[in-house]
């Protein structure tokens, strides 16, 4: 998605040059043919003078300003002739530039709708087989539900493929109850996921063969009445008097 938008942006930019490059020529073309057409006028003035005065410097003069004037005439006409060819050549660049984007835009949109419609199909598919897995496997929506509370937990992946696989793992460590918002330590508990005792179809986390979220309430009691216990002022030792 990301590479297409750099393409995109990148053809827009070229066409942009293009474009800017065009009308550059078009600007200094325009102003050559100011300057040609000051110049013609000046020639026109000046074979107007040089026609008043003819009889007195002969007719030599006259005939060559004369030639002058019709070259920088037909000079100017090209330039013109040049201008419109700029003029035709930026219109169809322009209509060329709105083509392509219209197909940039329209390549785009389809790729964006076909990788969504493959989302969509993986999507189907994955949930597809989540529910066949769930339907064959009565435990399955259990385990996935387990890995995610041991992953909550504090335990790593390794940690977690272990006990997810049913099998007993010891740990010493921080264990973090989301229910309580805080960490309980523990040193060197094992741990296993077993069936829930009051439901058979579910699993629970076990340490010490008792359900974490007990075991957890049992921490989050003796924490609480640890600091509710008063402290005792200490008792002055009373020395022998000699």
């Amino acid at each position: 998605m990301q590479k297409l938008s750099d393409d995109l942006k990148a053809e827009v930019v070229d066409l942009q040059q293009q474009k800017e490059t065009a009308r550059e020529e078009l600007r200094r073309a325009k102003k050559e043919i100011q300057t040609e057409k000051l110049k013609g006028a000046a020639t026109t003035a000046a074979t107007n003078i040089a026609e008043s005065v003819g009889s007195l410097f002969g007719s030599n003069k006259v005939k060559t300003l004369e030639k002058e004037n019709t070259a920088l005439h037909r000079e100017v006409a090209d330039h013109e002739e040049t201008i419109e060819a700029l003029q035709d050549r930026i219109q169809t660049m322009q209509a060329d530039h709105s083509r392509q984007m219209a197909e940039v835009e329209r390549k785009h949109r389809r790729e964006i709708a076909d990788k969504e419609t493959k989302h969509k199909e993986e999507i189907s598919f994955l949930k597809t087989v989540i529910a066949k897995a769930a339907a064959w496997f009565p435990y399955f929506r259990e385990m996935l539900r387990i890995e995610n509370l041991c992953r909550l937990v504090g335990f790593d992946e390794r940690q977690t493929a272990t006990l997810v696989k049913g099998k007993p793992l010891e740990y010493a460590g921080e264990l973090y109850s989301e229910e309580h918002g805080r960490k309980f330590t523990t040193e060197k508990a094992g741990f296993q996921v077993v069936k829930d005792p009051t439901d058979g179809a579910k699993l629970v986390l076990a340490i010490d063969r008792k359900p974490i979220a007990e075991w957890f309430k049992e921490q989050f009691e003796k924490l609480r009445q640890n600091i509710r216990r008063p402290i005792q002022p200490q008792r002055k030792s009373r020395g022998m008097k000699l």
